[in-house]
């Protein structure tokens, strides 16, 4: 995990640097002694985690927080002032150390930290799970249930809040919104048609030219008939166009 220290006086960085050599997993990568220097380390070194002072010439801590965008690292206060605790918080903090900082305070923010990063590891490799062809998935409508390979849905298919998956002679419903639905499906293999349609493009039997620039195709199976937008149209044929 990379960190950055910033705070105008040299002692303080020195005393919390010689703590932090108690966690090998923490890594400095830099130092700051106000704000406008931290703003270009962090553009330049993109660390994990700041050490960050509230009191500093120039902009403040919090100041500087503002001054970067949403996806800023995440922060530690380190601070001689205990006034500021509530709204370090409000700027979603990890923690708040006060000076002089004591090994065993710095050890639960750590950890905190720590957490926080395998917290966020596991989300994004949830999100990141992409559903192919091969891949099956437990469906339960009402009380029917079914084990099916996503290979055999030919159509998905927006109703409000729920969506519709049409697979042989069956169309459950499903509580899930179709744009979530296909963050989750491999782009290769199954396309958003418009604004309530996702299509399994192994199932598609004929395509017509159709109005205002779309296409209209013919799904095998019961023979639905799917309008692809003009919009992703154009999408439609970079991609499978040679």
């Amino acid at each position: 995990m990379k960190a950055l220290i910033i705070d105008d006086e040299r002692l303080a960085r020195n005393e919390l640097r010689r703590l932090l050599e108690n966690f090998p997993k923490v890594e400095i990568v830099g130092e700051a002694a106000n704000a406008d220097e931290a703003i270009k380390l962090i553009e330049d070194l993109q660390p994990d985690l700041l050490f960050l002072d509230i009191q500093m010439p120039g902009k403040n801590g919090f100041e500087l927080l503002e001054s970067l965008d949403d996806a800023h690292p995440e922060v530690i206060f380190t601070t001689a002032y205990d006034d500021y605790a509530i709204k370090a918080f409000e700027y979603n903090a990890l923690d708040y150390l006060l000076k002089p900082i004591d090994l065993q305070r710095l050890s639960e923010a750590v950890q905190r930290v720590f957490d926080e990063f395998d917290k966020k590891r596991e989300a994004q490799t949830t999100e990141r799970k992409v559903l192919g062809e091969n891949d099956q998935v437990f469906i339960k409508d009402g009380e029917k249930c079914w084990f099916v390979k996503l290979g055999k849905v030919r159509l998905f298919e927006s109703m409000g809040n729920y969506v519709r998956l049409h697979f042989d002679d069956q169309k459950p419903l499903v509580l899930k919104s179709l744009n979530a639905l296909e963050e989750r499906l491999d782009g290769q293999a199954f396309f958003r048609a418009n604004r309530k349609h996702i299509i399994n493009l192994q199932f598609i039997e004929k395509i017509e030219p159709w109005f205002s620039g779309g296409l209209l195709v013919t799904l095998r199976g019961n023979g639905e008939k799917i309008e692809i937008s003009r919009r992703q149209a154009i999408r439609f044929k970079e991609m499978l166009s040679l």
